[in-house]
């Protein structure tokens, strides 16, 4: 018998559209699925985009006549040329911020220090020497000696390990404080607390505080792991590495409070979450330097809290850098603090 039902009104039609419905509706679903992917192409393409192969930054040892000499034929080309002396320069080069030092030698001669398993390095090695050589004539006068080097604080593993530790600090201070606080919301249980003479800034207060003891023991095993596995170094002091993770997690913590201070369902407060969080996962600097993007992103890539965080952490560990050098860094995790947790303060709802 013939089907006179229209094609619209079939089964299958209509389970296939709850279906489709039901994703779309849930924020969720269609943040990790649709605008994730969209925002991680767009934030890797910005900081890998095509270009050719850059030498890091080089400097040339000592002040002599003869250093300068050497700077001078290089900033010819454009290259980031600095002339350091014996500290800045054992100082540098440990850190990273130096890819090859180029130390004058007497009779026009170089030597290169560098670590070769570094591809800035490398690069800077080649570009350096071919500018040196042509600008001697091509015959290649310039007697070279190379200096390989395995200082701790310029490999990878020094620079992702701060990184790993910001977001580590991100990820709990944002899920360990919003997602209490929407799960009491959903199960009514906030609505008790109304009756009680508790204000709003302690109950938020004392969220953000709880973060405390999870830092100690999130921050504390990643960073005695990649001391003794990997002789990671801390340069810094104990206090001022202490006192960076202390900022950063409050700072989380009132980003957390402001994301989940009106959310009533966890599909809702998750993406607001996740949205909040992913900027920070590409643009500030956990697995590559967030000097990677555009000067036009360096505004707001700076501004971020957890790039701020990121910065001081390293400048901490690997650098050996004070309180002092890192302040500007932690005025800007500060003030996300105090932001954040007003806002949240004056937007957050019982029910």
């Amino acid at each position: 018998m013939p089907d006179d039902r229209r094609w619209a009104d079939r089964p299958l039609v209509q389970l296939t559209l709850m279906r489709a419905r039901e994703f779309f509706r849930e924020p969720e679903a269609v943040f990790w699925t649709v605008l994730f992917p969209i925002l991680m192409t767009t934030g890797l393409g910005l900081a890998f985009r095509s270009k050719p192969a850059e030498a890091g930054r080089v400097a040339v040892l000592g002040s002599a006549p003869e250093a300068e000499a050497v700077a001078a034929r290089l900033r010819s080309s454009a290259l980031d040329v600095a002339v350091l002396d014996d500290s800045a320069a054992a100082r540098e080069l440990r850190a990273g911020k130096v890819a090859l030092l180029i130390v004058p030698q007497p009779g026009a001669a170089v030597e290169y220090r560098f670590d070769n398993t570094r591809p800035d390095a490398v690069v800077a090695r080649r570009v350096v020497d071919d500018l040196l050589q042509k600008s001697s004539g091509r015959t290649d006068p310039v007697s070279v000696r190379e200096t390989l080097i395995r200082e701790p604080g310029s490999r990878y593993v020094d620079f992702v390990v701060p990184g790993l530790l910001g977001m580590s600090l991100l990820g709990s201070g944002v899920w360990g404080t919003g997602f209490p606080i929407v799960d009491s919301r959903r199960r009514r249980l906030l609505k008790r607390l109304i009756a009680t003479p508790m204000p709003k800034s302690g109950y938020l207060f004392s969220l953000v505080i709880s973060r405390i003891v999870v830092l100690v023991i999130e921050a504390g095993a990643l960073l005695v792991f990649a001391r003794l596995v990997f002789g990671v170094p801390f340069r810094g002091s104990l206090v001022g590495l202490g006192l960076i993770c202390l900022l950063g997690a409050l700072a989380f913590g009132a980003l957390g409070l402001l994301v989940a201070s009106r959310a009533r369902t966890l599909e809702g407060a998750s993406a607001l979450m996740n949205l909040s969080m992913v900027p920070m996962w590409v643009m500030s600097g956990i697995f590559f330097s967030s000097t990677r993007f555009p000067a036009l992103f360096q505004p707001f890539v700076q501004a971020l809290p957890l790039t701020a965080v990121n910065d001081a952490l390293r400048a901490n560990m690997l650098e050996g850098a004070t309180l002092t050098q890192i302040a500007p860094e932690l005025g800007i995790v500060t003030a996300w603090l105090v932001f954040c947790f007003f806002a949240a303060l004056a937007l957050f709802r019982w029910q």
